[in-house]
């Protein structure tokens, strides 16, 4: 059974970092795109950040650009996300998604996805 199990959410304060992690179990990854949407509450869900199964091409969304960096260790089936400098409206659940054929910032494109961390950041 294919599984994306997020952990490294919770609550912090303006200014601070988090690092989350998100572990893929069922068959190997490697191939695959893997990123993270959010949601915050009454909001849409959007994209976060993406990275190709080689790693050589990786994009953010505006809003994290330069705060947020994506990683993935292939032979642990994991991607991370790092978050510094975190902000209020960083605050929302964040998803981790893979599929060998992820269009990037498409969230139907991505066949594999997590049940989310909670993200919430105060000022």
């Amino acid at each position: 059974q294919v599984q994306l199990v997020e952990s490294g959410g919770g609550l912090v304060q303006a200014g601070d970092s988090l690092r989350l992690s998100c572990a893929a179990s069922g068959r190997t990854f490697s191939r695959d795109s893997m990123g993270w949407f959010r949601q915050a509450p009454g909001k849409e869900r959007e994209f976060v950040a993406v990275m190709s199964w080689s790693g050589a091409s990786i994009f953010y969304a505006d809003s994290v650009k330069d705060r947020f960096t994506i990683s993935r260790d292939n032979a642990k089936n994991t991607v991370y996300l790092q978050m510094n400098s975190l902000k209020p409206e960083d605050t929302a659940v964040y998803y981790c998604v893979a599929d060998p054929d992820g269009s990037w910032k498409d969230w139907g494109s991505y066949g594999y996805w997590g049940q989310g961390t909670q993200v919430t950041v105060s000022s």
